[in-house]
């Protein structure tokens, strides 16, 4: 048997509820996005630089971002947990399994820094 490691502790529920959260935030973002282009009948740097320079837009980014990683993380473990599995793979599945989701987890805190500095750097 596999252990959730996602949720240190809790049972699949609090999994299901963050991917839940995070596809309606993720929906939202990309609704406005859309609607804002669909206003824009051509979109200027400055339109785009000022939209993004709101601390609303910012926060709202930040929020998606966030959820966009939770999402993903969750994804991961769940499709490395179903098909890395000693079956497929053999003795050296959980090896294998780990290093996979260690990269994946790596990739993600960067693409979560990399976000943040993004949105509120220079």
């Amino acid at each position: 048997m596999v252990t959730n490691v996602t949720s240190f502790g809790r049972s699949g529920l609090a999994d299901w509820v963050v991917q839940r959260v995070s596809a309606v935030i993720l929906a939202a973002y990309t609704l406005f996005l859309v609607f804002w282009f669909l206003q824009q009948p051509e979109v200027q740097y400055a339109q785009w630089l000022a939209l993004f320079e709101s601390t609303g837009m910012r926060i709202f980014s930040l929020l998606a971002l966030l959820s966009l990683i939770a999402h993903a993380w969750v994804g991961v473990w769940t499709i490395t947990t179903d098909y890395l599995t000693p079956l497929s793979l053999g003795k050296a599945a959980t090896a294998v399994r780990f290093v996979v989701q260690c990269a994946c987890m790596v990739a993600l805190f960067v693409y979560l820094v990399w976000g943040i500095d993004i949105l509120w750097g220079n």
